[in-house]
């Protein structure tokens, strides 16, 4: 019964922070609604934006809308590092929430079928956690808990999670950084470069479909 209470309480948690992030007004924050927030805390400003997106998880607000502002206030190259800090803190977070709540109870309810999985991705752990953090095919968060069920190591999950977000992380900052000068030319760079970032997953998908 232990088993079940645990992931239940998951269940609770998560369903909790989507509730106060619909029912609050947080889905309707903009970049520049983030920027103004983040900034009126002055000389600790980075310090509360780590913060908020090591708690992000928890609220599933989308990371992308956040990442944006971060490179509205502190621009493409500090944007981009404590993005990677908070949003490296956050995955481990739902990382060990999922695996210190749900494991147990998730290997009760599906048995042989997550063996199966386990096994598959205890083998390639680091590789299919970055290949899923390079190329997004799949939400952020949703590999962060997704893998604090499966067995993949801790530190193989930290060390390709920081790795694989490094690109997509500094594009979202680079075009949050552009929109405060939306006619310039790093603005249409940003633009192609946030198209790239979108057409490769498709790409990926096409490619592994052809291949199965």
């Amino acid at each position: 019964m232990n088993k079940y209470i645990k992931i239940i309480s998951l269940i609770l948690m998560i369903l909790f922070g989507v509730f106060l992030v619909h029912n609050i007004g947080l889905n309707h924050i903009s970049p520049e609604r983030i920027k103004e927030f983040i900034l009126s805390f002055g000389w600790i400003a980075p310090i509360v934006y780590i913060l908020l997106y090591t708690l992000r998880p928890i609220t599933l607000f989308p990371a992308s809308i956040l990442s944006l502002g971060g490179g509205l206030a502190f621009g493409a190259l500090f944007g981009t590092l404590y993005t990677v800090v908070g949003a490296s803190l956050g995955a481990i977070l739902a990382f060990l929430t999922a695996r210190k709540l749900g494991s147990e109870a998730v290997e009760q309810l599906l048995g042989n079928q997550l063996a199966k999985l386990d096994n598959k991705i205890e083998a390639q752990g680091f590789y299919a956690v970055l290949i899923m953090r390079l190329i997004p095919i799949f939400p952020f968060d949703a590999v962060s808990y997704w893998s604090g069920l499966s067995k993949v190591h801790f530190k193989h999950f930290v060390l390709a999670t920081v790795i694989g977000i490094i690109p997509g992380t500094f594009v979202y900052n680079f075009m949050g950084d552009s929109l405060q000068n939306p006619q310039s030319f790093q603005f249409l760079l940003a633009v192609i470069l946030m198209a790239i970032l979108i057409i490769i997953p498709l790409l990926y998908k096409k490619i592994k479909g052809k291949e199965v």
